[in-house]
């Protein structure tokens, strides 16, 4: 089950550059009884190699930009330690229910995307913002990035969605190469909360090898025909999927509440 997993986490990085921790995690806490902290830092580690996988697909397509990359992941990977410091340092139901509120709000965030017609996907917020000098576009990858960062080492996300959503809606990005950005970015980030996670020792090598291992092949195969896929198809589905996953992770947190008092 747990290669299972990784290829699914593998094919939906590929496709639209969303963090695995938004399967792996619900599925390790409810399936493999793992508490969220490991869960969390399991997910970050086949994070780091399932975007490694993608981000090289997308490379060779020229679907990255390295520049403005390099400026997000630069704070990122600030961001990433704090979030995972405040992790460490919440309860498991408290974190769960923030999570599973995150995954929800990331859902219908790809949802609406998915419905947004080419008038409204013409009007980005970048262009309000007005970053047309250098020194503006370098200032606003690194505040986005320390944001990212902060978010990914809270709740494992890898910046992800977030990622995408800065890079498509606040830097006007084309979104083949927001994905490709958004994975490289992510690899990056992953790997510096991977290192606050095990530096704890949050995390599962045994399950999280094989789910890499399924990640990567996951990876290959989904990169291959990423180009092909209908986008605003598929960011209805997996919205959708997301938000489901959200709500049955903060039901399960009410549900247990509810159970010890």
């Amino acid at each position: 089950m747990a290669v299972v997993v990784g290829v699914l986490t593998g094919s939906i990085t590929s496709l639209i550059g969303a963090s695995g921790v938004m399967i792996i995690v619900p599925i390790l806490t409810m399936f493999f009884h793992v508490s969220i902290h490991n869960a969390i830092g399991t997910s970050l580690f086949v994070d780091v190699i399932a975007s490694l996988t993608v981000s090289y697909s997308y490379f060779k397509k020229g679907n990255i930009d390295l520049k403005s990359g390099i400026w997000i992941a630069l704070t990122s990977i600030i961001g990433a330690q704090f979030g995972a410091s405040w992790a460490n340092k919440m309860g498991a139901a408290n974190l769960s229910a923030v999570f599973g509120i995150v995954m929800i709000l990331a859902g219908f965030s790809l949802l609406r995307k998915g419905f947004q017609t080419e008038d409204d996907s013409s009007k980005p917020i970048g262009r309000f913002l007005n970053f047309n000098k250098e020194y503006q576009k370098i200032i606003a990858a690194l505040l986005i990035g320390l944001g990212i960062g902060i978010l990914s080492g809270l709740f494992g996300a890898g910046g992800g969605v977030m990622i995408l959503l800065a890079l498509t809606v606040l830097m006007s990005f084309p979104l083949h190469k927001a994905i490709g950005t958004s994975t490289m970015i992510m690899a990056i980030t992953a790997l510096s909360s991977t290192i606050g996670y095990a530096s704890r020792g949050n995390i599962d090598l045994v399950i999280g090898s094989f789910i890499a291992a399924g990640a990567v092949i996951g990876g290959i195969v989904g990169s291959k025909f990423a180009n092909n896929m209908i986008e605003k198809t598929l960011q209805k589905v997996v919205g959708i999927f997301f938000m489901a996953m959200g709500v049955i992770m903060a039901a399960i947190v009410i549900i247990k509440s509810v159970n010890i008092h």
